[in-house]
C-alpha cells in the first residue's frame, strides 16, 4: 500500500510466494495487515506519542504499526507480541533496533490508559484522512460520523442462494446441521453469524451459494431481466452480479470487462455455478470495439469508482485515494454511461451502480446524465434514500439509479 499498490494487488503476491502458509496463518496475516490499515490513522497518532522523531525506515515503522495493531485492537498476548516485533526486527535486517523496538512496544502497553484519551483529533478518532473526514461532512452532515464509524467496522459475511439448486430456507437448513448459523436477508441472500471459510460451506464447491454483499445482491433484482431478453453486464469482473442475474432468469448475457485477468474471475465463477453468458475483454467506454450493433433489452452498469461504500472490505482505499481522484472516476463513469446509452433499445433499461458514497459519481452523475439525454428517465428504486444504500450492519454503501429509454 506504501508503494503505491492495493491490497488486491499484493495480497497474492505474497501467497504465491509462500504457498505452504496454513490457512490459520493466512488468515492471521490477513487480519494484520487489513486491521493495521483499518486504524492507522489511530495508530500512528499513538505512535507518535511514544517516539519522540518519525522512524526513518519504512519497513521499520510499519513493524511497529503492526504490533500497536495487535496491542490495541486484538487479544493477542502483550509478551508475545513485544516479543515476535523485536525478533522480527532483526530478521529484517534491523538488529541495531531490537532494544528501540522492545522499548516502544513496551511504552505501549505501559502508556494506553494515558495516550489513548488525547488521541482527540479526527484523524485519530475515525482513522480517515483529513480530506475524505471533511468530504462527508459536507455531503452528509447528519450522518458523516455514523458512516466513518460503520466504515471501519468488520463486514457482514453474506451468502447469496443460487435459486436454481437451493431455496433460502433449504439452505438455512443446511447451514444448521453443519453446525453454522444464519438469517435470511433480502430475498436470495443469508447473512451468517460468524464469517467462514467458503471450505465450510455446504454445497459452495458445487454451486449451490455464493459470497456477496447484500447491498450488490440488489442489482440482479433492480435491473428487471425477464426470460429471453439480450443483457449486458457492462463492467462484470468478478461477476457475482452477473452470475445473479442467470440464478434468476434464462436470458442472453454477454459479460465486458478491460483487464483479462479479472474476466477469468468472471469465468471461474460461472463455471462452479454451473451458468452460461459470453464474455469478451473490451472497454465498455469504447462501443465500437464490442457492439454488434443489436440492442440490448437490459444493461448493468456496475461502473469503476473510488469505492468509498466498501472500504471496510478494502481498509487500504482510503489511504491510496486523493481528492482529485472523484473527479476522475466521475469523468470515466460519465464516458461508460454515455457509451452505453447508444446500445440499449427503446423502452429498454440500464442500470447505474457503484459501490461509492459520493455525490459526484452517485447523484449528480445521473443528474448530468439525464441533462445530457433527452430520451431517458429515471425511475424509483426502492433503494435507500433516493438510491443511496450507506453501509451499515447489513450491507456495504451502494448507489443505485434505473434509466430508462424513451420508446420510439
Amino acid at each position: 500500500m506504501l508503494a503505491g499498490q492495493s491490497l488486491a494487488q499484493r495480497m497474492p503476491d505474497i501467497w504465491r510466494r509462500h504457498p505452504d502458509l496454513a490457512p490459520s496463518a493466512r488468515g492471521a496475516l490477513q487480519d494484520m495487515v487489513y486491521g493495521t490499515l483499518r486504524h492507522l490513522g489511530r495508530i500512528d497518532a499513538f505512535l507518535r506519542e511514544l517516539v519522540s522523531r518519525p522512524v526513518q525506515e519504512p519497513a521499520l515503522h510499519c513493524l511497529l504499526r503492526v504490533a500497536v495493531y495487535q496491542l490495541l485492537y486484538t487479544r493477542a498476548a502483550t509478551h508475545a507480541v513485544v516479543n515476535e516485533a523485536v525478533a522480527a526486527s532483526e530478521a529484517m535486517g534491523f538488529g541495531w533496533a531490537k532494544g528501540f523496538v522492545n522499548g516502544v512496544l513496551r511504552n505501549a502497553t505501559r502508556k494506553q490508559a494515558e495516550i489513548l484519551p488525547k488521541l482527540t483529533a479526527e484523524v485519530a478518532t475515525y482513522s480517515f484522512p483529513r480530506w475524505w473526514i471533511n468530504k462527508l461532512k459536507k455531503d452528509y452532515p447528519q450522518h458523516w460520523r455514523e458512516i466513518l464509524e460503520n466504515s471501519n467496522t468488520h463486514p457482514p459475511m453474506t451468502l447469496r442462494v443460487n435459486r436454481r439448486n437451493e431455496t433460502v430456507s433449504g439452505y438455512l437448513e443446511r447451514l444448521q446441521s453443519a453446525g453454522l448459523a444464519g438469517e435470511p436477508l433480502g430475498e436470495d441472500g443469508i447473512r451468517l453469524v460468524e464469517p467462514q471459510p467458503v471450505s465450510a460451506l455446504p454445497g459452495f464447491a458445487g454451486g449451490d451459494v455464493s459470497v456477496q454483499d447484500a447491498g450488490a445482491q440488489l442489482a440482479a433484482q433492480l435491473l428487471d431481466v425477464q426470460p429471453g431478453m439480450r443483457v449486458l453486464d457492462a463492467c462484470s469482473a468478478p461477476g457475482g452480479k452477473t452470475a445473479h442475474v442467470l440464478e434468476r432468469v434464462d436470458c442472453d448475457v454477454l459479460a465486458l470487462d478491460k483487464d483479462a485477468v479479472r474476466l477469468q474471475r468472471v469465468r471461474e465463477n460461472l463455471d462452479r455455478l454451473g451458468l452460461q453468458a459470453r464474455l469478451q475483454v473490451a472497454d465498455a467506454a469504447n462501443s465500437k470495439d464490442w457492439w454488434d450493433g443489436q440492442a440490448y433489452d437490459r444493461i448493468l452498469a456496475d461502473v469503476p469508482c473510488t469505492a468509498s461504500g466498501v472500504v471496510r472490505r478494502h481498509p487500504d482505499s482510503k489511504w491510496l485515494r486523493m481528492p482529485e481522484d472523484v473527479a476522475g472516476f466521475a469523468r470515466t463513469q460519465e464516458a461508460i454511461l454515455d457509451a452505453l446509452w447508444q446500445t440499449l433499445a427503446s423502452d429498454g433499461k440500464l442500470l447505474y451502480v457503484t459501490c461509492s458514497v459520493f455525490p459526484e459519481e452517485n447523484r449528480q452523475q445521473i443528474e448530468r446524465f439525464l441533462t445530457r439525454h433527452q430520451d431517458a428517465r429515471q425511475l424509483p428504486v426502492p433503494v435507500g434514500e433516493a438510491g443511496q444504500l450507506l453501509p451499515d450492519k447489513d450491507h456495504d454503501g451502494f448507489f443505485y439509479a434505473l434509466l430508462q429509454k424513451s420508446a420510439d
